[in-house]
């Protein structure tokens, strides 16, 4: 029988553990032998000293002794039902101003058998380097030193138990030198695995590509900026001719004609919807400036709510060309009429064309927002008013230039088919936004998003190719006329019968959908990743997809067991793919990685050619 002794410490060490518990186990760093001495933990910077705005990089490092591992960061730890397992964990709890962390990048984790756990457990063992990637801002100047403070939360693992997880905060600060002071690189054998590069002599540049012709523009200087800037600019004008704008272009064309006697009024739609297609991107410039989470041009086509509305409005301006409004509508729906020749129906398809151009990145316009993502506020908003701009031009030129409009029939038979057409290629792009929007809702960010979509998408651009044969074989007097038209309406119903075809179908290639997990096997078993980030929505990466990466080069090539081709399929609610988007330094797709045996990344491209993608992977292999 237990006198009150023992009772007594019993109820001791029993608010011992409670307060432990509560605690989440919290040690200082001189309590990690606590953990039976498994774990050191320090940290060390990539240079000696730092200019102000140039980029930094921490690593924490976790020397993890023989016998023992830790776990993997939550994103790459698979959960267990048996047993409750703490992810290793590093964040940044106190920070001077002027300092932008980005998130923390972990090593590869790697599967650890155990015989207390039915299964592998994603570890890491050995030195474990976490890497922080910390810019400094202009404003820090005149300051002598930066300072802030990680903490660091793991789990030691020998092969026969777990220990308690610790908690330990440790602080990191570094001097701040003049822009003519020498900075030299330090303890460089650990940041040798560092994707992102730890110099800040090449932070400020900011690299472009374009099927292989590579360029790169300095942003530390003003001409730089200015560069930049054009760059910028130029991108967004391509945009007007990617697969999500053009179908808005004919529909302008159509209402600018209708004021093309008055050239002032033409120039003042066009200067009204060119404000539209400004406001747009301005607005969206701020967001990706000022809040937090939002980083990417195409984030808003990742919510479904907003990716249907956009495709019943789109909708609802198709029946304005078969002339639908003469029923009785809401008021708001004349707003967006195609024929309303009215600065605020201007304004608003500006705003509906910015929109529409979100889901596809032009050629050197995902480099120029993805570094203005990572800039002050007025930096930002100056890079996205230039992508604006760019994109605004077009439609002023054509105001300014009512002669290159005056020539689209107006009234008549021809007119009337010209409208239909521009009208089933308007529910087309609508059945493709609620298409889209639907596929959000219901993928998996496991398994592969579901295509059935793009029949009724196929469906509608048949019928416009089907109707303008039909229509023009009625209607058109002239031969050459006859013949221009009916065969543009045949070749617009061949090119949607092999899309629906093509667009539907697996394809050739074997493709595995990305997990921290696969990657991590896949690094295991010494093979080269092709890692292609894509979605549903990106007309862009599905045209390099079938156009680049299916051909028969390529196929053979993915089929040595030494590759494997993986796909970050950000469709849906991924976290995975949108944490290794922002992990490899973009915030745009398409976008295609290869990394090879060892983990090192060889070969990055927005937009690639056949003969780049095969170079790099037989480069890797050639290396084994």
């Amino acid at each position: 029988m237990l006198n009150n002794k023992k009772i007594f410490c019993l109820l001791i060490v029993a608010v011992l553990l409670l307060f432990v518990s509560d605690q989440d186990c919290q040690a200082s760093q001189l309590d990690i032998s606590s953990a039976g001495g498994a774990v050191n933990v320090r940290t060390a910077w990539s240079v000696n000293a730092a200019h102000p705005g140039d980029q930094v990089v921490l690593a924490v490092v976790l020397q993890v002794n023989q016998g023992y591992h830790i776990n993997a960061d939550d994103r790459q730890l698979i959960p267990l039902k048996s047993i409750k397992l703490f992810p290793t964990k590093v964040t940044v709890i106190e920070a001077d101003e002027g300092l932008l962390i980005e998130a923390p990048l972990y090593p590869l984790a790697a599967p650890y058998e155990v015989p207390y756990i039915d299964g592998k457990v994603m570890s890491f063992k050995g030195r474990t380097v976490v890497y922080l990637p910390v810019r400094l801002e202009k404003s820090l100047a005149g300051r002598k030193s930066l300072k802030l403070t990680v903490q660091v939360k793991y789990q030691p693992c020998s092969e026969e138990y777990c220990l308690l997880p610790v908690r330990t905060e440790l602080e990191a600060s570094l001097p701040i030198v003049p822009p003519d002071s020498v900075v030299e690189k330090t303890h460089q054998e650990l940041f040798a695995d560092y994707a992102h590069g730890a110099s800040s002599e090449s932070s400020d540049e900011v690299a472009f590509g374009l099927f292989g012709w590579n360029f790169s523009v300095d942003s530390s200087s003003f001409g730089g900026v200015i560069l930049l800037l054009i760059i910028a600019a130029f991108g967004g004008m391509l945009l007007n001719f990617t697969p999500c704008v053009l179908p808005l272009i004919p529909i302008k064309i159509i209402s600018l004609s209708y004021a093309a006697k008055n050239r002032r009024q033409c120039i003042l739609l066009g200067v009204s919807m060119s404000m539209g297609v400004l406001m747009f991107w301005l607005a969206l410039g701020t967001l990706i400036a000022l809040v937090s989470g939002f980083s990417a041009t195409n984030q808003l086509f990742q919510y479904p709510i907003f990716t249907i509305s956009v495709g019943l409005i789109i909708a609802v301006m198709a029946g304005g060309m078969f002339d639908f409004f003469s029923l009785q509508l809401p008021a708001f729906v004349y707003m967006i009429h195609p024929e309303q020749d009215t600065l605020k129906g201007s304004f608003g398809l500006g705003v509906l064309a910015a929109v529409l151009s979100t889901p596809c990145t032009a050629p050197f316009m995902g480099a120029a927002a993805a570094w203005a993502a990572t800039q002050p506020p007025l930096s930002t908003l100056a890079v996205f008013a230039s992508i604006g701009i760019g994109m605004a031009l077009p439609y002023f030129f054509l105001s300014v230039s009512p002669h290159l409009v005056s020539k689209m029939p107006k009234t008549g038979p021809a007119s009337v088919l010209v409208k239909q057409v521009m009208g089933l290629f308007m529910l087309s792009a609508a059945a493709y936004f609620i298409g889209i929007g639907l596929e959000v809702l219901l993928s998996s960010p496991v398994d592969p998003p579901g295509k059935l979509y793009w029949w009724p998408v196929m469906f509608f651009l048949f019928c416009a190719g089907g109707w303008t044969v039909w229509r023009t074989l009625q209607i058109a007097v002239q031969k050459k006329m006859q013949y221009l038209f009916t065969g543009l309406g045949l070749a617009i119903m061949l090119v949607s019968g092999i899309g629906a075809y093509r667009l539907t179908h697996t394809g050739p290639i074997a493709w595995t959908y990305y997990t921290p997990e696969r990657l991590a096997v896949a690094q295991q078993e010494q093979q080269t990743v092709v890692m292609v980030f894509t979605a549903e929505w990106c007309i862009n990466c599905k045209a390099l997809e079938r156009g680049i990466l299916d051909n028969p080069k390529i196929i053979e090539l993915f089929k040595d067991e030494r590759v494997l081709p993986m796909k970050v399929d950000i469709t849906g609610n991924n976290p995975d793919g949108k944490a290794k988007l922002k992990e490899v330094g973009s915030l745009t797709i398409p976008l295609l990685i290869v990394v090879d045996a060892q983990g090192k990344e060889v070969y990055k491209s927005d937009y690639y050619s056949v003969d780049q993608v095969y170079q790099a992977v037989q480069k890797t292999l050639e290396k084994k």
